[in-house]
């Protein structure tokens, strides 16, 4: 029988954790910012990342002119 990986484990429920406090300071920060200033960009990008571009997030080279 297989022992129980316990440093494993902790180690998820603690990333698990600080990706969770990570998301709720982020919204915090969006909506600290929308507050502030309601014509900002991000209220249209509630996740905090300004300037994204899918066109090349699937590793398409970019356009060489």
């Amino acid at each position: 029988m297989a022992k129980p990986n316990y440093q494993f484990e902790k180690r998820q429920r603690d990333l698990a954790k600080k990706k969770k406090q990570e998301e709720k300071r982020l919204q915090k920060l969006a909506a600290k910012s929308v507050a502030a200033d309601p014509d900002n960009v991000a209220a249209a990008n509630p996740s905090g990342v300004a300037g994204t571009d899918d066109s090349h997030a699937a590793g398409a080279p970019p356009d060489s002119e």
